[in-house]
Order: C-alpha cells, then sequence, then structure tokens
C-alpha cells in the first residue's frame, strides 16, 4: 500500500523533471553530433582524411573503454561527481576546439587534424561518464525519464542538422562559409553544455520526485547517491545492519548480465546495424543526384528526425514492444536493411534512399526506448543502475562494431 504522502513525491515535480532530462540528453551528444553534422567543413579542409569516419573510430575506443573500467567499479562510483565530471569535460572540449579553429584561422594540415581527433577521443570519455552514468541513475527512477533523457540524445541530432542546413543555406559554399558555420556550432554547443552542467548541479538534484527515488535508492543499499541526497538537503541514510543486508544481497553484475543477455545482445544489434550505415556510408557512399551537396545532409537530418519520433512512440502504451522474444525477433530482422542500402545505393533514386533512412532511423529509436525502459523492472535501486551501465556498455560496444564494419566496407572498396 502506498501512502498519499508517499505517492505525491513520487509526482511532484515529474513533468520538470522530464524537461531536464531531456535537456541533459540532449547535452550528452550535442557536442559529438555537432561535429559530426559539420563533417562536410572537416572534408574540405582534410580531404585526404576521411573525417568522417576516422572521428568516429576515434570516438569510440575511448568511449567503451572508459565505459567498461566505470561499469566494473559502478556501484563505488559517486554518480553526482562522474556526470558532473562528463558535462564539464563536454564543455570545455567544445570551447578547445572553437578556440582551435580561431587560433589556426581554419587551415587544415596533419597537425590540426590530429588535434581534432584528439579532442574526438575525449568527447568518448565524457560521453562514458555521462550516458552510462546518467542511463544508470535514471534506470531506477520512472521510465518516462529515461524515455526523455534518450528522446533528448536524438534531438540533439535533429537540432544540429537543423542548424547545419541553416548555416548551409546563410553561409555561401566556401571554405569561409563553412568555417563561420562551425564556429557558429561549437560556440552554440560550448554554451549548451555550460548549461547542462548549471541543471544537473543546482535543478536536477532538488526536484521532489527525483529525491524520493535517490532516497528509495540509498535505503536499498546504493552508495552512488549519497552527494547527489546531499545536494538535494537530504542527508545520506544512516548504515543499519538491515541495509547492509540488503546491499549484501544484490545481485552482481555478472548475475545481472546472464539474467539479461538478450537486452544487452538486443542492445549490441541496434547499434551495430546503424553505425554500419551511419553517418559514414551515408555521408560518402551514396552517389551523386539531384540534391548535390545537400544530399548527405538530408539524409542525416531524415534519420536524426525519424529516430527522435522512434523514441517518443513508446509511450503510446499499445504501440510499445515489451515481449523480449518479439523485441530480439524485430532487432534481428533489421538486419535486411543491409542488403537494403547495398542495393539502394546503386541501383534507386534519392527518394528510396530518404525511406529507408528514415526507416532505420525511427526502428533505432523505437527499439532503443522499448529496451531501456523495459529492461530495469523487477529489480531494486543499486541493481537497476547496474544493469543500464551494462546495458549502455553494450550499446557502445554495437556503434564500434559498427563503425568498424563500415571502415572494412571502406577498405573493401578500396578507400
Amino acid at each position: 500500500m502506498v501512502l498519499p504522502d508517499e505517492a505525491s513525491k513520487r509526482l511532484e515535480g515529474k513533468y520538470i523533471a522530464m524537461v531536464v532530462c531531456w535537456f541533459l540528453g540532449n547535452g550528452c551528444l550535442f557536442s559529438w553530433n555537432s561535429m559530426l553534422t559539420i563533417e562536410d567543413y572537416y572534408v574540405y579542409l582534410f580531404p585526404n582524411y576521411h573525417p568522417s569516419r576516422v572521428l568516429t573510430l576515434v570516438y569510440q575506443p575511448f568511449a567503451l573503454g572508459t565505459l567498461a573500467i566505470l561499469a566494473y567499479h559502478e556501484a563505488k562510483i559517486n554518480t553526482r561527481r562522474r556526470n558532473l565530471f562528463g558535462y564539464t569535460l563536454f564543455f570545455l572540449s567544445s570551447l578547445a576546439i572553437l578556440v582551435m579553429d580561431l587560433a589556426t584561422s581554419g587551415k587544415g594540415g596533419l597537425g590540426t587534424f590530429i588535434g581534432i581527433c584528439i579532442i574526438s577521443g575525449v568527447f568518448g570519455v565524457a560521453d562514458a561518464n555521462v550516458q552510462g552514468g546518467m542511463v544508470g541513475d535514471l534506470s531506477y527512477m520512472r521510465p518516462e525519464f529515461i524515455q526523455s533523457y534518450v528522446a533528448g540524445l536524438a534531438a540533439s541530432g535533429v537540432i544540429t542538422s537543423a542548424l547545419r542546413l541553416i548555416t548551409k543555406a546563410a553561409f555561401e559554399n566556401s571554405q569561409g562559409g563553412l568555417r563561420k558555420g562551425a564556429i557558429l556550432f561549437f560556440a552554440i554547443s560550448s554554451f549548451f553544455e555550460f548549461l547542462c552542467v548549471l541543471l544537473y548541479a543546482y535543478v536536477f538534484p532538488k526536484l521532489p520526485v527525483v529525491k524520493y527515488y535517490r532516497s528509495k535508492a540509498a535505503s536499498e543499499g546504493s552508495k552512488t547517491v549519497a552527494s547527489d541526497l546531499a545536494a538535494g538537503g537530504i542527508q545520506a541514510l544512516p548504515e543499519t545492519d538491515d541495509v547492509e543486508s540488503k546491499n549484501q544481497e544484490r545481485l552482481s553484475n555478472k548475475e545481472l548480465l546472464l539474467q539479461n543477455i538478450d537486452y544487452a545482445i538486443d542492445m549490441f544489434l541496434i547499434y551495430a546495424l546503424t553505425l554500419s550505415i551511419f553517418p559514414g556510408f551515408l555521408s560518402e557512399d551514396t552517389g551523386k543526384h539531384s540534391l548535390g551537396s545537400w544530399y548527405a545532409l538530408v539524409l542525416i537530418s531524415m534519420y536524426n528526425v525519424w529516430d527522435l519520433i522512434g523514441r517518443y512512440i513508446p509511450l503510446i502504451k499499445p504501440l510499445k514492444l515489451e515481449s523480449r522474444k518479439a523485441l530480439t525477433t524485430v532487432i534481428i530482422s533489421r538486419v535486411l536493411l543491409v542488403p537494403a542500402f547495398y542495393f539502394t545505393s546503386k541501383y534507386g533514386d534519392q527518394g528510396w534512399m530518404i525511406m529507408l533512412t528514415s526507416i532505420l532511423g525511427l526502428s533505432n529509436g523505437y527499439l532503443t526506448v522499448c529496451v531501456l525502459t523495459s529492461a530495469p523492472k523487477g529489480y531494486k535501486g543499486p541493481e537497476q543502475n547496474a544493469l543500464g551501465n551494462l546495458l549502455v556498455l553494450f550499446l557502445l560496444g554495437g556503434i564500434f562494431a559498427g563503425v568498424t564494419l563500415d571502415w572494412l566496407w571502406l577498405i573493401g572498396k578500396g578507400w
């Protein structure tokens, strides 16, 4: 039985929390999506280095390696410090890439490219801290919070794509025009990441609904929420024999993984397939069409828009797929998109390619939300936190596998 006072705490500030989660999700990928979206500028500066693929390949090992370490030690890590470190790193890195471009006056060269690759790696470290930390943190709260957070992830792609289309139309298609667009992108990105630091540090921990779920997680043995509770004005619960016994009863990461191996593989397969096509294939391998230099931008924009739409569909309960077998079946069936993209790029027109890209984005967003909101059900707070980290680890593993497959495709073509 839920007491009326307890029920009100579970709902008070819910919608504000959802908005904040959306912004925090947006901030997790805004800087990286900005880098991806202005790749026509980097292709102009570094025509021989395949920046659309190299930057992604540099980003992923740092993200995956860092998250593997963080997921292993998740139960002992201060979640507040982890997330604040990640968002601060995003802010400083976005500012650094802006300063680098201004300092070099927009000139190319190997040294500048190496500098951009280093910043790409730093983005990966920041992503591992934030994405794993936030999904783990939100996994023991309301499912709507995870949905809103991952919708924010997709929204960052939509916003950056819209900005890129606007800047491309506003500035002439030359190095000077492309550079102005890139500078604008990272100025906005720096501001936005700083806003996320403030939201997570001062707004999110003080919301009643957030304090309720963090207190509940602490009562179930979680040691990762103490700083966040303190930021919300709540002292961590004193350790008692009861709390210690509950903590000892917590499933290990290995046990959680074995019980949810299908969900973990689902996350891996979703992103391995998506990243084997997006963004490298769409940026370089779609042939020549009437849209000219706008073609790749339109494709990436359509992917981002439908990815965002897909992440809101599960809010309609009859349309949410929760059967574990059905989820796995649908996810495996997406492999049919690989030959579809291959033959369409060779023989189809741009309309078919836009449709396929939309399906890729829609299915990616929809299935991501279904898995992340279904998996944590039935576990205690500390276990949900750990499971959220593990699922994001497999997500990043899928991204790395997809990027690697994309490179093998490039090598097979003879570059």
